[in-house]
């Protein structure tokens, strides 16, 4: 009989007292305990099971936990004598900054002493006795909500003191989604005043803590070193290009179809294996994510379980916000072609506005992107420099990506599908009605980054262009940008069943008042362009009519379009 699967259930205790599904990862425990790193930070993904594993660690060596090893039994851990001696036998500090999601420094400050607030309210119990002298007693008892500075950044150390002179062993410290606060700090405008907090909590936590025995954390990305660790040279980093720890987190191919199996679904590995493989984690490619697979077992449903389970809005914010580079790269992925870059695992978020590689370094770390290959090569000048791969990581990101794209437009979305029939239908007047009111309202939309392209929003173009491609993905292939330079920049929708439907061009062109007196001159020397350089070409050898290839020159002078053939 197969296990119930419970949706959402992220306490090891939970799950295994009450028989749910679980995938055996007891194994990371050993492997972490044996490298004897002193501070270990886990990138992954989010839904990857990093609070789960936080929560096996922490059952397995805690104290607290009566009866600890019931749960274990049959597991792999269970396997070996010396672990099994070492269950339940330190003192463990474990918090969780997941639900620090806050649009404001001093709302988030405030609710980091909350949850340190109630670390101590959990070990109250030190206050009796002579455990603690009376200085001591008197900094237990200002750790509050409203502690300042010192008390807060301090906190962790002291209670890991006390904890450590209580039972005579020093502690271990598991800090889960370390990274929530610092994304939303940069979305929100606060991360100078967060990271001097953090950078001061980490140190006296993690690095000038003398009872500490081990420390781990877990979040989604590597936040740089110059942010947050500039202090912390015992930090051990493994992100998902790390060897280590590969198939910890998620489920490798082997655990999937063995869970079909289970729950009688062996009919479906390769639909399953469609959607929801393609992470790669160091050299093993054939993860899986777990959330899909666990909804998936429980509805027997395909659906987008993991992109649609929480906020993508740093992902959107990106590429909607992004250069034309951004955007044209981000085509190539839509499609299922593949970039090649230069990749910093350190994310750098205050430079997310301004460095292409920190953006694609982020959705990387995020789950979205996975790498094809990494490429060694030599510079002129005799160093090296390593080229990643990247594609979209399955079907569910691209679809995710795909709705997110449809969503940019969805204040106008009607006028925006009336503008896609009318182009469809070759209407010129009603593409023009259109195309101005959707121009008119999303404009600003594409163009509200930090470094706004003024005269020329080439974000709106190139935005406007994924749209295309999103929404006439079915019935065209999409080719842009032939021609390098703004100004030049064209799109060929290249029909599919070219028996039944017009190839189209168009071309986009910014008014040069000093050349062009009215917006019709602009449109004119749009569509001749597009004559000139001959771009039909493509589309007649492929054996499409001349006389059934449309022509359009789309011309812009601030927020008004003109569109004409």
């Amino acid at each position: 009989m197969s296990r119930t699967v419970g949706i959402g259930q992220q306490d090891f205790e939970t799950i295994r007292k009450e028989n749910c599904f679980y995938v055996d990862k007891t194994s990371f425990i050993q492997e972490w305990w044996e490298q004897k790193d002193s501070v270990t930070l886990i990138a992954r993904p989010r839904r990857f099971g990093k609070t789960l594993t936080m929560s096996m660690v922490e059952k397995f060596f805690s104290v607290n936990t009566k009866e600890g090893g019931s749960l274990f039994q049959g597991l792999k851990i269970w396997e070996t004598e010396e672990f099994r001696k070492l269950q339940g036998t330190f003192p463990v500090i474990s918090l969780s900054f997941a639900s620090i999601k806050e649009q404001n420094y001093d709302t988030v400050r405030r609710k980091i002493c909350q949850i340190l607030s109630g670390l101590y309210s959990q070990y109250s119990f030190l206050l009796n006795g002579d455990t603690l002298d009376e200085k001591e007693r008197k900094f237990f008892e200002s750790v509050s909500v409203d502690m300042g500075d010192v008390e807060a950044t301090l906190a962790i150390q002291q209670l890991s003191l006390y904890l450590s002179r209580y039972y005579g062993k020093k502690v271990i410290i598991l800090l889960d989604e370390y990274d929530t606060p610092m994304q939303e700090a940069y979305v929100n405008g606060y991360w100078e005043e967060l990271t001097s907090f953090i950078r001061s909590l980490f140190n006296a936590t993690f690095k000038t803590n003398p009872y500490l025995e081990r420390g781990l954390m877990t979040g989604i990305t590597r936040v740089s070193k110059e942010s947050i660790f500039s202090d912390l040279n015992n930090l051990q980093v493994i992100t998902t290009t790390s060897e280590a720890y590969e198939d910890s987190f998620g489920f490798t191919e082997q655990e999937v179809f063995d869970a079909l199996e289970e729950f009688g679904l062996s009919e479906q590995k390769k639909n399953v294996k469609t959607w929801y493989d393609g992470f790669t984690f160091g050299k093993r490619t054939d993860i899986y994510n777990p959330w899909s697979i666990i909804n998936y077992l429980k509805t027997k449903k395909l659906e987008a379980y993991w992109a649609n389970s929480s906020s993508n809005a740093l992902a959107g914010k990106l590429i909607q916000e992004g250069n034309k580079d951004i955007k044209q790269e981000f085509e190539k992925l839509l499609q299922g072609e593949s970039i090649r870059t230069e990749i910093d695992e350190q994310i750098v978020y205050n430079q997310l506005d301004q460095d292409e590689q920190a953006i694609w370094s982020l959705l990387l770390a995020s789950g979205y992107l996975k790498v094809k290959r990494i490429e060694t090569r030599v510079l002129d000048f005799g160093g090296l420099v390593q080229i990643y791969e990247l594609c979209l990581t399955n079907l569910e990101v691209k679809l995710m990506f795909r709705n997110m794209i449809r969503k940019w437009f969805g204040r106008v979305v009607s006028v925006y599908n009336d503008f896609i029939k009318a182009l469809l239908l070759d209407d010129v007047k009603a593409m023009n009605v259109y195309m101005n009111k959707v121009a008119l309202a999303t404009f600003s939309y594409f163009d509200t980054g930090k470094n706004p392209s003024g005269q020329e929003p080439e974000r709106f173009y190139h935005g406007f262009v994924l749209g295309l491609l999103i929404d006439l993905a079915d019935r065209y292939t999409l080719t842009s940008n032939r021609e390098s330079g703004f100004g030049r920049y064209d799109v060929m929708l290249d029909p599919k069943e070219p028996q039944k439907e017009d190839g189209i061009l168009i071309e986009f062109k910014v008014q040069d008042p000093d050349e062009e007196s009215e917006l019709m001159d602009t449109v004119r020397a749009a569509v001749r362009q597009i004559e000139q350089k001959n771009y039909e070409a493509v589309l007649t050898e492929k054996g499409i009519a001349k006389d059934r290839i449309r022509k359009y020159g789309f011309a812009f002078s601030g927020k008004t379009v003109l569109i004409g053939k």
